[in-house]
């Protein structure tokens, strides 16, 4: 069901339209069949209103480069391209078009799935005794830069789009314009020679398929990759007297950029990142990285998200303090919407990954959250937070971790999980007849416990018991 938003362009509201939906929906669904055997889209349908929004409140209003073009379109062009992506996704699924380890845009996928894959792989290189090398790409302006005739290619002999499907996607990419409303001002029309809408459904869609050539590149150079949609995440392990090897990431990252290059992509080398999981000597110097931002997580060289911790709490903490000042003026009910929309959010956005953390880690955490229990129902400094937390039915942050852990496992097991996580996992079956073998258990895999400089990792070992 598509959001009752309106566009500029839209010649009644969109909430209006949906409640006479019983009696418009035989012409609506005779313009959406109509367009799909004709491989055709209404000139309406394929103007666009580009409103820019600045990517980050403190960014400079002024710098055009701080702001994100979403494009707008009218409420029956969503329709039309839900019901092309239902269909297009279902192709791709069918025949095994997608990049496997392409996270972004696809069901059962996210940046969550995406990090736990990354960060096992580090700890399992790490756990046999090498380093590893992670190197994240950026693109600019990614979805403002594809070329359509490229893009046409690639729906064609990649995907294997064929026929009236592939007349209807050219028609989709032909003729369009689109336009930027800004304070009640609206500025000419200019069409649309490259790039695909960054704000409709389509459009994130087609950007994976122009990607799709991208892991075959990478792969040839046998370097273990992930990416989520304009992020491109490269990683390559060694034994530490065999260093030499990193210099195949150097190749890969040359041929990728190369590849950007010839298919109108351009990397954004600010924020372009490296980190190396442990300090080690190369060709006589040191190397060494202290953390780098995967995903909205940031990653040290040793995987304790110390510093990811740290910045959750900072973040937090500041927010909380703004939501204090307001809460005696608000109800309970209204008070909570700003404590889980700037406070739970990020206490639980990729918290799969730090179950293998230190007790003293996960309780800067449980500070934030307990400070949070105390504002929104106003109790004392003293009162028993265990209490509290009940009252608002608050899991502690050790179980919502573990609980995410949990969830991402089922998912697995069930087949609502990406396929690189399920492969991950191994049910338990005994070579002969024990009592345990219909209990639904799993391989633990035996995990070695490391030291370097004399300090144990072997914290680090419970994040992969569940893989």
């Amino acid at each position: 069901m598509s959001k009752p938003t309106t566009c500029l362009l839209d010649p009644v509201p969109t909430k209006l339209l949906k409640e006479l939906l019983p009696v418009a929906e035989e012409p609506l669904l005779n313009i959406i069949n109509s367009s799909l055997s004709l491989g055709h889209i209404p000139k309406p349908f394929k103007l666009g209103v580009i409103k820019p929004f600045i990517k980050k409140p403190q960014l400079d209003p002024s710098d055009l480069a701080n702001y994100r073009p979403i494009s707008n379109l009218p409420f029956m062009s969503k329709i039309l391209e839900k019901v092309v992506s239902a269909q297009l996704c279902s192709f791709l699924q069918k025949n095994d078009i997608y990049e496997e380890f392409q996270s972004g845009f696809r069901p059962h996928q996210s940046t969550e799935t995406a990090l736990v894959k990354i960060t096992n792989g580090l700890l399992l290189a790490s756990d046999q005794g090498c380093i590893s090398l992670l190197d994240l790409l950026d693109l600019s302006a990614a979805f403002d830069t594809i070329d359509h005739d490229i893009l046409i290619d690639r729906l064609q002999n990649y995907a294997g789009i064929q026929g009236q499907a592939l007349r209807w996607f050219r028609s989709d990419l032909s003729d369009r314009y689109h336009f930027v409303y800004l304070n009640g001002e609206s500025s000419q029309l200019s069409p649309v020679k490259y790039g695909v809408p960054q704000g409709p459904v389509l459009g994130p869609l087609l950007f994976s398929i122009y990607m799709l050539p991208l892991g075959n590149i990478i792969r040839k150079h046998r370097i273990s990759f992930h990416c989520y949609a304009n992020d491109t995440q490269l990683n390559i392990s060694t034994r530490p007297d065999e260093t030499s090897k990193l210099s195949k990431l150097t190749e890969c990252v040359k041929n990728v950029k190369d590849w950007m290059t010839n298919n109108f992509l351009l990397s954004n080398s600010d924020k372009t990142e490296n980190l190396l999981t442990y300090n080690l000597q190369l060709d006589g110097y040191t190397v060494t990285s202290t953390k780098v931002k995967s995903l909205d997580v940031i990653l040290d060289s040793n995987l304790s998200f110390e510093n990811h911790i740290s910045h959750v709490t900072k973040t937090a903490f500041f927010h909380l303090r703004n939501i204090a000042k307001l809460r005696n003026m608000l109800p309970v009910s209204d008070a909570e919407k700003p404590v889980h929309a700037f406070m739970s959010s990020r206490l639980d956005y990729c918290n799969a990954p730090l179950g293998g953390c230190p007790a003293s880690s996960i309780n800067k955490l449980q500070t934030v959250q307990n400070a949070a229990a105390r504002v929104l129902t106003m109790s004392r400094k003293y009162d028993h937070i265990t209490l509290i937390l009940k009252s608002l039915h608050w899991l502690p942050i050790r179980f919502r971790i573990s609980y995410k852990i949990v969830l991402l496992t089922y998912k697995a097991l069930n087949g609502l999980a990406p396929a690189y996580l399920t492969s991950l996992l191994q049910r338990y079956n005994p070579s002969r007849s024990l009592r345990s073998q219909n209990s639904g258990l799993l391989v633990v895999p035996r995990i070695a416990k490391s030291t370097k400089g004399g300090k144990a990792f072997s914290h680090l070992a419970p994040k992969q018991l569940w893989f």
